[in-house]
């Protein structure tokens, strides 16, 4: 039996599916409800919402049966939480999500994504690659895929599992794979690390981890392959064409679906199309083409599974696409993300009024990188800035959204409530292209600004 606390958590509930697909009594708690948690109970998982142990099934609390009992928790759920103090002071196996990833990891063949932004989507595409070009392969992902509809992709006996590294809590250093990707390495999480120094010390340890005869793939530029061990082999990715992969010749059609070259060392595959727009997921697919190559995948299978990838859901994610009116909603909660994000806008959209909805994602993250957000958020034409969603974070004195618009010499620039948002955007004469951006409770606006922007466009407005 297995109890999930923060089961609802995109990491968390594909482990629960996991185990409830292996048949084994799956169960958790989570705070509030979600979409995720409703599929959870749709599968049969017992999910409450009550922080109180009378809300354990009975089969958890039952003392004969509680060394069979396994209780995984996230390094988010506070430690005054009932459920946990509960499995905590009696006698329960209590480990964190990070452990039991590495158990499952650590005893096959796993291909671990690490990066401070990057990996869901790069290891989503690996997935996707190996997993329909027959290749036995489990995943657990940190986004819903589109082209299976879930954060866990399964397979019978399988010989692969794909995981994201998450550096959240140094959690990616459980992890002792035969294939690394390091796709960023930006400041992030200084609450965990203290400096960009240690977080970067932490990426180096992880990379130590590989199994000797492995392999690390990394993000051109990040010089990681001065530190590594030699008995595992290292290769470069990127646009720059002094990487080992690297793609080249690129287009963006009509449909804003890229095609590039790529040239890797000893081939080089022409014209190959990409499901999903933006350069920077090119350059995702370049480290994916890498790992899919060294898995032994032919080009056929290569070319069929990047045009045939569908993205996952909040991931650059194009909602209404008219002459119109463009609403796009993404993921993206770091400077360098927003970035990325704005900079694919531009190209896949050129011309066009870019407005930007975005809720800054962590007190800490907004304290630390209020400056690099503020020039993000400089390359839209327009802001509307809502208010810090905390996350696992207590409000910390003087840290609040202004801290970003202050910083900001842009003129088109609003500050507002969640709750006030959809009567700015009902006033709004130009929406012309529109992006939600961030990585907290803005997804539940996806929705309603989608039908509200549909009814300004059915009325000509």
């Amino acid at each position: 039996m297995v109890y999930f606390i923060g089961a609802g958590g995109i990491g968390m509930s594909a482990m629960a599916r996991y185990f409830n697909a292996l048949g084994k009594s799956t169960a958790g708690y989570d705070l509030t409800r979600t979409s995720l948690t409703d599929k959870l109970i749709a599968e049969g998982i017992d999910i409450s919402f009550n922080d109180d142990e009378k809300v354990i099934p009975p089969p958890f609390l039952d003392e004969n049966s509680r060394e069979s009992v396994l209780v995984v928790y996230t390094p988010a759920i506070p430690s005054k939480n009932k459920i946990f103090r509960f499995f905590r002071n009696n006698g329960y196996k209590v480990i964190k999500r990070s452990e039991l990833l590495g158990i499952l990891v650590n005893e096959g063949k796993g291909i671990a994504v690490a990066g401070t932004h990057g990996k869901t989507s790069v290891s989503t595409l690996i997935a996707h690659m190996l997993s329909q070009s027959g290749f036995k392969c489990n995943a657990f992902l940190g986004g819903v895929s589109k082209n299976h509809n879930s954060n866990l992709i399964l397979s019978d006996d399988a010989e692969l599992i794909v995981v994201e590294a998450d550096e959240y809590d140094r959690s990616f250093l459980q992890l002792f794979p035969s294939t690394a990707v390091i796709t960023s390495m930006d400041p992030d999480h200084l609450d965990i690390y203290g400096s960009y120094d240690f977080m970067k010390v932490a990426f180096m340890e992880f990379l130590q981890q590989v199994k000797p005869g492995g392999t690390v793939i990394y993000r051109y530029g990040l010089g990681v392959d001065r530190g590594l061990k030699r008995d595992v082999a290292s290769f470069s990715y990127g646009l720059d064409n002094r990487a080992d992969f690297f793609a080249g010749n690129i287009r963006i059609p009509c449909d804003g679906l890229p095609v590039f070259d790529l040239f890797a060392p000893d081939l080089e595959y022409e014209n190959l199309k990409l499901g999903v727009p933006g350069r920077f997921n090119v350059e995702n697919a370049v480290a994916a083409v890498a790992v899919a190559l060294f898995s032994g995948m032919k080009e056929k299978g290569i070319r069929e599974g990047l045009e045939n990838f569908s993205g996952i859901y909040r991931r650059f994610e194009i909602k209404i696409n008219t002459p119109e009116c463009v609403f796009i909603d993404d993921y993206a909660h770091h400077p360098a993300e927003l970035r990325a994000s704005i900079a694919a806008v531009r190209e896949t959209f050129p011309g066009r009024r870019i407005t930007g909805i975005f809720q800054p994602h962590l007190y800490t993250r907004t304290r630390d990188f209020a400056g690099e957000f503020a020039d993000s958020l400089e390359e839209l034409d327009d802001l509307i800035l809502l208010e810090i969603y905390p996350a696992r974070e207590e409000p910390l004195p003087g840290v609040s959204s202004e801290l970003i618009y202050s910083k900001m010499n842009m003129k088109n620039k609003i500050l507002c409530t969640r709750e006030g948002l959809l009567s700015i955007i009902a006033g709004k004469k130009n929406t012309d292209v529109l992006i939600t951006l961030g990585a907290g409770n803005i997804d539940v606006m996806v929705e309603p600004i989608r039908q509200l922007l549909l009814t300004k466009i059915k009325q000509g407005l």
